[in-house]
């Protein structure tokens, strides 16, 4: 896919996309975003599966800035199609279960012996070795295996989670990683390998401190909700403010962040609050007496923001040294961020989508001063790309692929 910027980072980088929903298009469409050409191998027979459907925009929103290719894989030919695709690529990727490439004819001994080069990648749910290797996985049942939904929410509810796709981001930056490592690792000595990305682990390695915690302490780790479970820190939650004027129904609440992570911060915000008399105990001079009196502390601090536009609030926290945000919406994050606004972090793809029209897009938050990264192609349809990635990757003639079209290998 060529540039409108100059040369990108992943320029020249082919990449034989396998991936579906969002954890592995997210992957590649870091890559893409790089300057790779990414390939998406897709059928119409598979397009209505969940995010599976190209028409779509939660489609769109994982797989701009690639091609779209039409194989049948049910097809003798198309897997014949696929194995000289591979041949040609520097990266095969596929978020399946353990097995499906192996049934296509492309395993791994297969796709070693004819391009002992490639960097063959594999996100499965849970990787492909242990007794749950075969598990069907979606967010809500990685996060719950992972332990991050025990440790969502507030304390005693521990069927809350975390309630969107946190783990499929997670993974798929950590397959657009591996790629990036492994191409070094090809640089060095020549050789592709195998990676394998299981989404389980990935969420088991975000426990962290938790896991610190129970191999040192056997301590059992729960939710606890805006309370910082290993560091002595109060104020530390979120505050209602005053509701927003002229906000559509539903959409007028208003809140604020406000982290207080030291002695000096607690003295500034009791400045900016005007020095209250609450707030003179002198056992609240210490991180250890605030956290004592966290609920006390909590009602006066709601009090007082109840009273406040959300932003003025963090503004003149912000501007007293004290830590606070907004707890924007997707209204406020598109609409009113000046930040976002000022960064041009969202934008739109460089041509409209086939069914969607003009697509806002999130910008990859990545800036480059040599190689910028400003190419943001729209998602395309399935097989949109056919001719142009068989000709491009595989010299096939335009007869070659009207014939597999109506033959029914090249949909």
């Amino acid at each position: 896919m060529d540039s409108r910027s100059g040369p990108r980072p992943l320029d020249g980088v082919r990449v034989l996309d396998f991936t579906h929903v969002l954890a592995g298009p997210f992957g590649t469409r870091v890559l893409g975003d790089l300057g790779a050409d990414v390939v998406k191998v897709s059928t119409a027979g598979r397009s209505q599966g969940v995010g599976s459907d190209p028409a779509q925009p939660y489609f769109a929103m994982w797989n701009r800035n690639k091609r779209a290719l039409a194989l049948d894989m049910a097809t003798d030919e198309a897997r014949r199609i696929a194995l000289d695709l591979a041949t040609r690529a520097d990266v095969l990727i596929d978020n399946f279960s353990p097995g499906v490439l192996d049934r296509w004819g492309l395993g791994e001994s297969v796709l070693r012996a004819a391009n002992p080069g490639l960097i063959a990648v594999g996100m499965s749910g849970m990787g492909p070795g242990g007794p749950w290797s075969g598990y069907v996985t979606y967010a809500p049942t990685i996060h719950a295996l992972s332990g991050l939904t025990a440790l969502t929410g507030v304390p005693g509810r521990d069927d809350i989670g975390i309630g969107f796709s946190y783990n499929d981001h997670a993974a798929g930056l950590h397959a657009a990683l591996a790629v990036l490592a492994a191409l070094e690792a090809r640089r060095r000595d020549g050789r592709g390998q195998r990676i394998e990305v299981a989404q389980f682990e990935t969420g088991v390695n975000f426990l962290g401190p938790t896991l610190l915690d129970l191999a040192v302490n056997g301590g059992r780790a729960e939710a606890t909700g805006n309370r910082l479970p290993y560091d002595a820190a109060a104020p530390h939650g979120c505050y209602p403010c005053r509701p927003l004027a002229g906000a559509v129904p539903g959409e007028e609440e208003r809140w604020v962040a406000i982290a207080v992570m030291s002695d000096g911060q607690w003295r500034a915000l009791r400045a900016l609050l005007g020095e209250p008399a609450w707030a003179r105990d002198p056992a609240l001079d210490s991180a250890a007496g605030r956290v004592a009196a966290m609920e006390a502390i909590d009602r006066e601090m709601a009090a007082w923001t109840s009273t406040q536009d959300a932003e003025a609030v963090m503004e003149r926290c912000q501007a007293a040294g004290v830590p606070a945000g907004v707890v924007q919406s997707g209204v406020d994050l598109t609409q009113r961020d000046p930040q976002l606004a000022a960064t041009g972090f969202f934008t739109t793809a460089d041509e409209e989508h086939a069914t969607i029209g003009a697509q806002q897009i999130d910008r990859l938050p990545l800036r480059f001063s040599a190689t910028p990264v400003e190419t943001y192609a729209a998602s395309r349809l399935t097989g949109a790309d056919t001719a142009a990635v068989l000709a491009d990757w595989l010299g096939t003639s335009a007869e070659e692929v009207a014939a597999g079209e109506a033959a029914g290998t090249l949909r």
